[in-house]
């Protein structure tokens, strides 16, 4: 039996949750993306195939200070901010692979705290 990598087995993990994890128009699949420099996240109706918000680290002010954690909390207020412009209040969470701790807990947290539902 061949050995996965860590790359390999996380995809393997997401494609296992993406079985039953599907997002609409009006409760859009929020996913999302942790690499070693930030976190990502956006709201996606799989059955249009399209991006309807979206977050990155990237788009946090320059005067941010704070760890990765609190980094990934202030990408999820943001998404919720981007989804409340777009009209969606209730999404179902895609934790793409990834375990539901730390970094992705917080996004997940923010989102919430900014006014999603899920």
């Amino acid at each position: 039996m061949p050995v996965l990598t860590v790359r390999e087995a996380r995809v393997r993990r997401h494609r296992r949750v993406r079985r039953r994890v599907s997002g609409t128009a009006e409760r859009p699949r929020l996913v999302v993306f942790r690499s070693n420099h930030g976190i990502e996240a956006q709201l996606v109706d799989d059955m249009d195939g399209k991006t309807l918000a979206s977050a990155s680290w990237l788009g946090l002010k320059k005067s941010f200070k704070g760890n990765k954690t609190a980094q990934a909390g202030e990408v999820g207020k943001l998404l919720a901010a981007a989804a409340k412009d777009a009209g969606i209040e209730s999404v179902v969470f895609d934790r793409g692979g990834y375990l539901y701790h730390g970094r992705v807990k917080a996004l997940a947290e923010g989102a919430r705290e900014g006014g999603l539902k899920f």
